[in-house]
């Protein structure tokens, strides 16, 4: 193991020896509940378009996007738990990560969640099937819950029943506007899926379509974990797949893809350009990349050239990365 690996290992196995309280059940099943209630009023909100006090009928309301969004989350975290514990590598339950569910904030209830290894990753292969496991399983969650939602679109009396004017020439002229960014994926299901002259809800919407919303946002969050840079699930595959030095030049030229569409975003947003593209969030995303997450994967211990299986499993992963990926996911305009 090199150095810096047994120095990490050793430093962590501290931590969790004087906070081992941390890893017990109890403190996931309290995330696990309160990251409910959170989503479970976000889904409220997100919904109904009220910010409350809140009755029994509209705390139902909220549970399909309670669930969904536990569903995803919890479908992508035991990708990873199932993966760690097969290669015998000791890893932590999920913990949920709860984000209060501020009045008139936009928040989706919760910061996703994660998992910790307490013992290292030996060889690539293990890195491997550890890093796609959770987005191949997040993934299917988003497929099931977006396939789902387009089946079983409400009419249009739901739309009516948050906005009364939404079919009005007035609606939407003042105020302020969010829309979630198509992505390929996305854009091919409803297409297949919904039928001529059947009410479809426009991005500006999917909001309040609880099943939609959550596999949107499912994908939004794979898209930003498979970006193969540093240690993100998307680092993991393709060092496993190609290598340290291969993986730095990929990881690289993803940096700077979002750090372009983050500064194109940046310039839409002061200028007022209306360009279509961009998003300034992926700048901070690629700061963040940059100074915490770290472009280069570390090394592991065994490195093995990967078996064709993993490597078509790889190459699904990065096609997973392109279907799910929206260079302006969210589009907040001020009418």
């Amino acid at each position: 193991m090199p150095e810096n690996q047994e120095k990490l290992a050793s430093k962590f196995g501290v931590i969790l020896k004087k906070y081992s309280f941390l890893t017990s059940l109890p403190v996931h099943i309290f995330l696990f509940v309160v990251t409910f209630i959170t989503t479970l009023i976000a889904g409220i909100s997100w919904t109904t378009g009220s910010i409350g006090p809140y009755t029994f009928t509209d705390l139902v309301s909220g549970l399909p996007y309670a669930v969904s969004v536990l569903f995803m989350l919890s479908s992508h975290e035991f990708g990873h738990y199932f993966a760690a514990k097969y290669h015998k590598v000791k890893a932590t339950l999920p913990y949920y990560i709860p984000f209060p569910p501020l009045p008139g904030f936009f928040n989706f209830g919760t910061m996703g969640a994660v998992i910790k290894t307490k013992s290292p990753v030996l060889n690539n292969k293990a890195m491997f099937d550890i890093g796609i496991a959770g987005p191949l399983a997040g993934f299917i969650a988003c497929l099931i819950l977006i396939i789902y939602g387009f089946l079983n679109l409400p009419g249009e009396d739901y739309i009516l029943a948050i906005h009364p004017d939404y079919f009005s020439p007035e609606y939407g002229i003042q105020g302020v506007s969010l829309a979630f960014g198509d992505t390929i994926l996305f854009s091919f299901l409803r297409n297949i899926l919904t039928e001529p002259g059947q009410f479809i809800p426009p991005m500006s919407e999917i909001y309040h379509y609880p099943y939609l919303c959550v596999g949107w946002f499912g994908l939004f969050v794979t898209a930003m974990n498979m970006v193969p840079v540093g240690q993100l699930d998307g680092g993991h595959i393709v060092y496993s797949m190609f290598g340290s030095k291969k993986h730095e030049a990929i990881a690289s030229i993803s940096m700077i893809v979002l750090g372009i569409l983050g500064f194109i975003g940046v310039i839409d947003n002061f200028l007022e350009l209306d360009l279509g593209i961009g998003w300034i969030g992926w700048l901070f995303w690629a700061i963040i990349l940059l100074f915490v997450i770290k472009i280069k994967h570390p090394p592991v211990r065994d490195y093995y050239i990967l078996d064709t299986k993993r490597m078509i499993l790889g190459y699904i992963s990065i096609f997973i990365l392109v279907v799910s990926f929206s260079p302006t996911p969210f589009l907040v305009t001020i009418n």
